[in-house]
């Protein structure tokens, strides 16, 4: 060998390192195509909807003092939970939805509770969920992201009153 050049196998060794990323990005590609037009897989829905309990609270002390009574008692947590989610920003701003019992699904799918018609959002992308008096927003594996404020939700998150909740280029709060 005069060392010219690399050898042979060298060669060999980065075309197949090549062709393995290439075909990486190609299967990530073909996936994240799959979840916008046909949503996300059982499993992955499974794992979303296990995600979405919240986290059981710690049992209360064995005694504990009644509280005192007091003419001024605090709201209970059903008055202080939003009523409607209002669209802030994007093609649907002024649009007011009323909350229910119900999981509210959003996405560009026509089946979704609210139909967004922004590039940005995935078929179904995105599902606030009630849950105790309090709304939880979890994305569904969309391709662009679900944020709370500037948090990206990688899992259910607790959204509180007029926090701003982007899809895309469309913007959510809860209201009462």
């Amino acid at each position: 060998m005069n060392g010219s050049g690399p050898s042979s196998l060298v060669l060999l060794v980065v075309k197949i390192s090549f062709l393995a990323l290439l075909w990486a990005f190609v299967l990530a590609a073909v996936r994240a195509v799959r979840l916008d037009v046909f949503g996300p897989t059982k499993r992955h829905q499974q794992h979303i909807q296990a995600a979405a309990r919240p986290p059981r609270p710690a049992p209360a002390p064995a005694r504990q003092a009644p509280p005192a009574p007091s003419q001024n008692k605090p709201p209970s947590r059903r008055s202080r939970a939003p009523s409607k989610l209002v669209v802030t920003k994007g093609q649907l701003a002024g649009t007011t939805l009323p909350l229910g019992p119900m999981p509210v699904t959003i996405g560009r799918a026509q089946d979704s509770t609210l139909v967004l018609e922004d590039d940005f959002a995935s078929a179904r992308h995105a599902r606030l969920v009630p849950h105790d008096g309090q709304w939880f927003v979890e994305d569904l594996g969309s391709t662009n992201g679900t944020y709370l404020d500037r948090t990206k939700v990688t899992s259910p998150m607790p959204v509180p009153l007029g926090a701003p909740v982007r899809i895309g280029k469309t913007v959510l709060e809860l209201h009462r």
